[in-house]
C-alpha cells in the first residue's frame, strides 16, 4: 500500500462544496444504518485511541456520532441504531471550517479535521503516539474489503495518481467486523433516557459540555467484546474529558467562530500555531 499525500488531504477534509456534481461521495450514507450527522469521513477511533487523547488532555477535539437505524430505539422522534436498547455510537476527531485550498484549487472554507495544518495539509499528530489507527492504517480497511477509497475518488474527481500500490497491509488491527468491534469502535450509551433532548445536538455537533463528556468517558471505560463499562474508569475519564481544554479544541472553537473571517491557509496555519497547534514539517 502506497499512497501520495502531498496537496491532498481528501481524507481530511469535507470537500463535496468543491468536487465535480457528477461525482458521487455520499458513501457513508448507504445501507442499514446511516450517521445521523453531515460530517464526511468521521475518523473512527478506538477505545484505545479515546483513552490516548483523554491523557494527552485533547477530549475537546473529540465528537460522538450516532445512527439511523430501520429498527432500532426512538429517542427525540429518531429512530437510533441500538444493541439491547442501548444506542450505539462512534468516537471520532471533530471537523471546524478551515481555509484551505486541497488538490490545487483555491483556498476556500471547507470542514477539516481538528489536526490537519490548513497550510501544509499535513496531520500535526503524525509521526506521534496519538495519531489514530483508521489513520496509520488507511486505506488498507478499504482494499481489504475492496471498497473504493478516498484516494481513488480524488482521482476521479480531480485528476493525478494518489493510490499508488493497492496491496492491503498483512496486518490491519482497526479493521474490526461484528462483535469484536463492541467496546473497541462501536459503544453503548447506557442511559438511553438521558438523551431525550439532545439527539438533535448529537447530530448538529453542538453537545454541551456535560453530555459530550459523558458520551467519551462511556467509550474509554468500555469493556472490549461486551456492553459493560468500568465504572472506576468511567468516573476518572468523565472529570477528565469535562476539564479539557486543549489547543485543538481552541482550533475547533476559534474557526468555528471566526470562519470566513481570512482565507490564506498559511496565516490559518500560524494562528493554529498561536493557539499552540504544533508545526508541520513541509513537503520536501
Amino acid at each position: 500500500m502506497e499512497v501520495n499525500c502531498e496537496g491532498c488531504a481528501g481524507c481530511c477534509v469535507d470537500w463535496r462544496a468543491i468536487a465535480p456534481p457528477d461525482l458521487d461521495l455520499d458513501h457513508e450514507r448507504r445501507g442499514q444504518y446511516r450517521p445521523i450527522d453531515d460530517t464526511y469521513n468521521l475518523v473512527v477511533l478506538t477505545r484505545d485511541d479515546v483513552r490516548a487523547f483523554l491523557d494527552a488532555g485533547l477530549a475537546d477535539a473529540l465528537t460522538p456520532r450516532l445512527f439511523h437505524a430501520d429498527d432500532g430505539v426512538e429517542i427525540d422522534g429518531v429512530e437510533l441504531a441500538a444493541i439491547e436498547g442501548k444506542p450505539v455510537f462512534f468516537v471520532g476527531l471533530r471537523k471546524p471550517p478551515k481555509p484551505v485550498g486541497p488538490f490545487g484549487a483555491a483556498a476556500t472554507w471547507l470542514p477539516a479535521c481538528a489536526f490537519l495544518d490548513p497550510g501544509t495539509l499535513q496531520c500535526r499528530i503524525h509521526d506521534t503516539e496519538l495519531y489514530p489507527t483508521d489513520c496509520t492504517e488507511y486505506p488498507g480497511h478499504n482494499l481489504a474489503l475492496d471498497a473504493e477509497t478516498e484516494c481513488e475518488r480524488v482521482e476521479r474527481g480531480f485528476g493525478g495518481a494518489r493510490l499508488l500500490d493497492d496491496d492491503p497491509p498483512d496486518s490491519l488491527a482497526g479493521l474490526m467486523l461484528g462483535p469484536q468491534a463492541v467496546g473497541q469502535k462501536v459503544f453503548l450509551y447506557p442511559e438511553p433516557a438521558a438523551l431525550e433532548g439532545v439527539v438533535r445536538r448529537v447530530a448538529a455537533g453542538d453537545l454541551d459540555r456535560e453530555t459530550h463528556a459523558e458520551f467519551v468517558a462511556t467509550a474509554a471505560a468500555s469493556a472490549p467484546g461486551t456492553t459493560e463499562i468500568d465504572p472506576a474508569h468511567y468516573e476518572q475519564a468523565v472529570e477528565r474529558a469535562r476539564t479539557a481544554d486543549s489547543w485543538a479544541g481552541r482550533v475547533v472553537e476559534e474557526w468555528t467562530a471566526r470562519a470566513g473571517e481570512c482565507l490564506d491557509p498559511e496565516q490559518a496555519a500560524d494562528a493554529e500555531e498561536a493557539w499552540g497547534a504544533p508545526p508541520t514539517p513541509g513537503w520536501e
